[in-house]
């Protein structure tokens, strides 16, 4: 799970930035717009209803170690389901090889194409 931040802004609620989630299992991505202010909750809301809705719940999520995977809203959650919570290291290359690579991808577009970035699907 990563936070790709600093995008033009993109759609009808002009999001400036794309929650990343990749499936190790599947080998998939999934995109999520958002806005580079959203809250803990507001992600974790995001999470619950465009992922878990669809995929079911997450054995263990692997993220950075950004204050908005690192709450207790986060460690609760993580409890409450019995899913795991783990943290990459930084610039470790297994760990981040699939969200650095969408992460590079998603802003090598040029601007025409990356104005339309929050269209983008892949579930």
């Amino acid at each position: 799970m990563d936070l790709v931040n600093s995008l033009p802004p993109g759609g009808d609620r002009s999001f400036n930035a794309c929650l990343v989630l990749v499936d190790w299992y599947r080998k998939t991505q999934i995109y999520l717009p958002c806005h580079k202010d959203d809250t803990e909750m507001d992600t974790a809301k995001m999470i619950w209803n465009r992922v878990i809705g669809h995929k079911g719940l997450l054995q263990n999520i692997i993220s950075d170690r950004d204050p908005k995977f690192t709450s207790e809203l986060w460690t609760n959650f993580h409890n409450l389901f019995g899913t795991k919570l783990s943290f990459s290291m930084a610039y470790h290359p297994k760990n981040d090889v699939f969200s650095r690579k969408n992460d590079t991808n998603l802003r090598r577009y040029d601007q025409k194409i990356l104005s339309l970035w929050h269209r983008i699907k892949r579930l």
